[in-house]
């Protein structure tokens, strides 16, 4: 198989490809048994999706499979244990077993941590005393919108700290069937100024589902921010080129902006190749031209983007296409964690080689970032004091809204890669111990979560 194919696919339809496809792309691409039979196993406990332009236009398939777009989409070996893997492939084989099979892989699932940084415990909202479905709440001035038809993508990352909602299992997903309870929440909660509209991909939905989850929100007053979470430029740009209804969708964006309100759209760009393509960068012409501001943002992954110059060239990239780079994030503790984390000494070394390149105006980019129990910590470097060496951190958001801002540091460990990892500094002020150290319980101030109506 030639390196990548170039230009664009002359039929754009969309068309999904997983597991029971596996075989077909194998012969077209020339994966070999082993990567087929890993990729069968891991796909059993992890989401496997990909589609054509994917498999045609971001993967290099001369270099499978260190490429880092097939590291990206495909599962990959040592992504789960190896004797879970090999048990996986074991019960896979013998239809009498599948039973014991789909108890296994729940085992398996259970074990990685699907909700992280206690997002079913504490991040979902109540109304009137009862637990409102398809929302999440954190922070003060945001809420989570899970649209229930919105909970697939494109193509799965393999890193994906959402895998939980496309594994098929009802207890795992957040999921709204529509807004009217979204609605009556953000009535009750004028303090909420954004809607983060996420998934999934909401821009998996036709432009009139899409359109039957927003138009309701501009008749919120108190709503000024419409965020749209999506990889869709990435996986599929045909959304907003080519696709039936992509004048629709892009029709509907320019609804929202006239309205008076920011559209806010939160691409999720994790390798500068996804930016390379002529469709890809039609299609962010195309949503810009609605008046919606493009912000960027990814994880930094082992195998995939733990380089300085990968980073520099991509938020190069996005600058060029008047995007605005936001944030390079930590991996989360969740699913195959151990093959993608990066530790936080590395992390701060390659956000700071990568930084120190950029132009003025890309330097909106901020990094890198845990998503945390607490909130958002940023580790701002490393500094040796005649105390020690430390991590300097700080709370770019935060459950508590006083904390937000507030710099703390922890004791420097080349092994770490998650908040959990780190020993605080003794001196560190109380309340940002308790915060990070008791958990959400402590930082998430009383009554926040169910405030009474407003007059």
């Amino acid at each position: 198989m030639s390196a990548m194919a170039t230009g664009v696919l002359e039929a754009s339809r969309f068309r999904a490809q997983g597991p029971h496809q596996l075989d077909d792309i194998a012969n077209r691409y020339g994966l070999s048994a082993d990567i087929r039979d890993t990729v069968r196993a891991v796909s059993r406990v992890l989401p496997f999706r990909v589609n054509d332009y994917v498999l045609s236009e971001l993967i290099d398939w001369d270099r499978v499979p260190d490429d880092p777009m097939f590291q990206l989409v495909f599962p990959q070996p040592g992504m789960l244990p190896r004797a879970d893997e090999l048990l996986l492939a074991e019960l896979g084989g013998d239809r009498a077993r599948r039973r014991e099979l789909a108890t296994v892989v729940r085992g398996i699932q259970e074990r990685l941590n699907p909700h992280p940084s206690g997002q079913r415990e504490l991040n979902v909202p109540t109304l009137d005393g009862d637990q409102v479905p398809g929302l999440q709440h954190k922070y003060r001035e945001t809420v989570l919108y899970f649209p229930s038809q919105g909970q697939s993508c494109h193509s799965y990352c393999t890193y994906c700290f959402r895998w939980a909602q496309f594994v098929g299992d009802a207890d795992l997903r957040f999921a709204a069937s529509g807004p009217d309870h979204l609605v009556a929440y953000l009535r009750r909660h004028p303090e909420v100024t954004d809607v983060l509209i996420t998934g999934g991909d909401p821009m998996v939905m036709s432009a009139e589902r899409l359109r039957t989850h927003i138009e309701p929100l501009l008749g919120v007053e108190t709503l000024r921010t419409i965020r749209i979470g999506t990889k869709s430029i990435a996986y599929w740009p045909h959304r907003y080129v080519d696709d039936q209804d992509a004048d629709d969708v892009l029709r509907l964006f320019e609804r929202v902006v006239a309205s008076g309100r920011q559209l806010a759209f939160m691409a999720h760009f994790s390798h500068p190749r996804e930016l390379a393509t002529d469709i890809a960068r039609r299609a962010m012409r195309h949503v810009r031209a609605t008046g919606a501001v493009i912000y960027c943002q990814a994880p930094l992954i082992a195998h995939v983007n733990d380089r300085a110059s990968v980073w520099a060239q991509m938020w190069r990239a996005e600058l060029a296409q008047g995007a605005v780079p936001y944030y390079m994030f930590v991996e989360r503790d969740t699913g195959p964690y151990d093959y993608f984390k990066v530790p936080l000494a590395k992390a701060a070394n390659i956000f700071q080689d990568a930084y120190r390149t950029l132009p003025g105006l890309a330097r909106t980019v901020r990094g890198p970032v845990m998503s945390a129990t607490p909130g958002k910590v940023i580790v701002d470097g490393v500094a040796d004091t005649p105390q020690g060496r430390f991590f300097q951190l700080r709370l770019l958001q935060a459950r508590d809204p006083a904390l937000v801002g507030r710099p703390f540091r922890a004791f420097h460990d080349p092994r770490a890669s998650w908040l959990s990892d780190l020993a605080l500094d003794p001196a560190a002020p109380v309340d940002i111990a308790a915060a990070v150290q008791g958990g959400a319980t402590t930082a998430f101030p009383a009554g926040h979560r169910d405030l009474p109506e407003t007059p």
